[in-house]
């Protein structure tokens, strides 16, 4: 019986092994669903300059100080969002990075590749508009989170906001050892103390990707008063943009004195 259980435990332990290092290996492509793109006539496209990737932006024009530089969810194809943000932001020219491997961009996504490529775009776009309102959403939003923390933004919107990627998948993988497995981590805790500019966090009342828990979890992380937060009635983690009322919170805090 011993030698039976003994065998059954080393069997067990070698599936789970296994298995870890099967999620290790394939973990970028559960957390990045590359899209193509959605093929709005809204805007154009840009090349961001970087030296080891074709990194395309969709663009909407428009002069003046004023800009938006959003970030999308792991799934999205970020030209889909022009026409809610050239309805919520007429005056400002919008701006939408395709993160590498997503709607025509080269390269493979990573944590620290994608965060690179936002401030760099944020740098090109400061440029030519000082006054920018960034926007992250779902996955987006820790790499907005990230560039509001080190860079003079105007006003941050933080769509779907989470505590950390890592938390999200020990919640949704309890039995794996994620922080030992996971490489993109998205640490949004870390850089809420650092945020000064007003924030608007965007909430989804029926949010079965990212618990309310997790986005409170951050909210306390804000300086007294830096933070608003609006609930996207009616709406879940994806259809969050679709609501008339997610365009009216923009567009009302875009509009607020800073």
């Amino acid at each position: 019986m011993r030698r039976i259980l003994s065998r059954a435990l080393w069997v067990t332990g070698l599936v789970y092994l296994t298995g870890c290092a099967a999620v290790a290996t394939v973990q970028r492509s559960l957390l990045y669903y590359p899209q193509p793109a959605s093929g709005t006539s809204l805007g154009t496209t840009e090349r961001l300059p970087t030296q080891d990737a074709d990194v395309l932006v969709s663009v909407r024009a428009h002069s003046g100080d004023p800009a938006v530089i959003y970030f999308g969810g792991n799934a999205e194809s970020v030209d889909s969002q022009l026409p809610a943000l050239v309805k919520a932001f007429p005056d400002r020219a919008i701006y939408a990075l395709n993160y590498r491997g997503f709607s025509g961009s080269s390269g493979k996504p990573s944590e620290e590749a994608l965060q690179a490529d936002a401030l760099v775009l944020f740098d090109r776009v400061f440029s030519i508009h000082p006054d920018i309102i960034v926007i992250g959403r779902s996955l987006g939003s820790g790499i907005a989170i990230r560039v509001g923390a080190k860079r003079p933004v105007t006003k941050l919107v933080l769509v779907t906001p989470y505590y950390s990627i890592e938390e999200l998948a020990e919640l949704h993988f309890p039995f794996l050892p994620v922080p030992l497995l996971l490489l993109d981590k998205y640490e949004s805790w870390r850089y809420a103390p650092q945020i000064t500019e007003p924030t608007l966090i965007l909430v989804a009342e029926h949010d079965g990707v990212v618990p309310r828990s997790s986005t409170d979890e951050l909210l306390v992380l804000f300086h007294p008063g830096v933070t608003s937060t609006v609930v996207i009635a009616g709406s879940d983690h994806g259809s969050i943009t679709d609501k008339e009322s997610y365009v009216a919170a923009l567009a009302a805090f875009g509009a607020a004195p800073s």
